[in-house]
């Protein structure tokens, strides 16, 4: 492995040694999987600039369009709804070909990283238990009576708020918006119902919760992908071997555990990525 690396750090000195800009987006998850992004393109040999938590979305897109950055962690269902304004597919399975298609030949998307950062609607596991609720179908009847906690960012995309509670019929009494574990404090001390976060987020595997299932597929896939700028890859040709090596790196239930170290235990994004890296399922 030393060697390996070694040998790409001489043939990146090589190609020149203009830095890498690695962006992210403003959340815990984007951090950690920016980090993995800049940690491993440094592994090959190529210095990184780090320009983590830059903003939403359009930010991200808005700095991978100018050139600010080179690359960022982006999700194939935003990218589809959000960035291109296009209504999911019947076919999940053409979502990547799809934002691949449309993002060439400018950019490149990689090998995704190996989970989907689906968005979920999270009760009580109690709450569940008692009213049998499995489904987002199953909630429907109980939710004139709930307060629904929802991050101000879902309520303006195409695919949030609007479009969800229209194709499921869904009725609130309340409506908040909150973001990260504050979502999950307002289940904890009952200000909130139901909440509507991330598939990914730590406090799913350390709290009393169930998500309910996407019954009518509504959401599209989001699976995590690098996106690259193409002349960054020209100019760095290690860097699409040491990329594409993160596919299917990061397995759900990993970056579950990851966001929990970084959201619910506050370790530090750059730390926890290091660790992994060295654990058996890192680099």
């Amino acid at each position: 492995m030393a060697l390996r690396v070694a040998i790409l750090a001489l043939i990146a000195a090589c190609q020149g040694s203009r830095s890498v800009v690695v962006g992210s987006k403003n959340f815990a998850e984007q951090r950690i999987v920016g980090e993995l992004l800049a940690q491993t393109i440094e592994a090959a040999g190529v210095p990184v600039e780090r320009r983590l938590g830059l903003g939403d979305t359009s930010a991200c897109d808005r700095a991978l369009k100018s050139g600010e950055i080179d690359a960022y962690v982006e999700y194939t269902g935003t990218a589809l709804s959000v960035i291109l304004g296009q209504k999911p597919p019947a076919d999940p399975a053409v979502v990547l070909p799809t934002v691949q298609a449309a993002y060439a030949p400018q950019f490149d998307w990689m090998r995704p990283l190996g989970f989907e950062d689906t968005f979920a609607l999270i009760v009580r596991r109690a709450d569940a238990d008692a009213l049998g609720l499995k489904t987002i179908s199953d909630a429907v009847p109980h939710a004139p009576g709930w307060t629904v906690a929802v991050p101000m960012d879902f309520f303006r995309r195409p695919d949030g708020y609007q479009a969800l509670t229209y194709a499921y019929g869904l009725t609130f009494k309340d409506a908040r918006t909150l973001d990260g574990t504050d979502l999950y404090g307002a289940l904890a001390d009952r200000t909130a119902d139901l909440v509507i976060g991330n598939a990914t987020d730590g406090e799913i595997s350390h709290r009393p919760l169930a998500v309910l299932a996407d019954d009518r597929h509504f959401f599209p896939p989001y699976e995590a992908v690098p996106v690259v700028r193409h002349e960054t890859l020209q100019r760095h040709p290690v860097l699409r071997e040491a990329i594409n090596s993160l596919g299917g790196a990061l397995p759900a239930d990993i970056i579950r555990q990851l966001n929990w170290q970084v959201e619910g235990e506050h370790q530090d994004p750059a730390a926890v990525v290091r660790a992994f890296r060295k654990g058996p399922a890192g680099q």
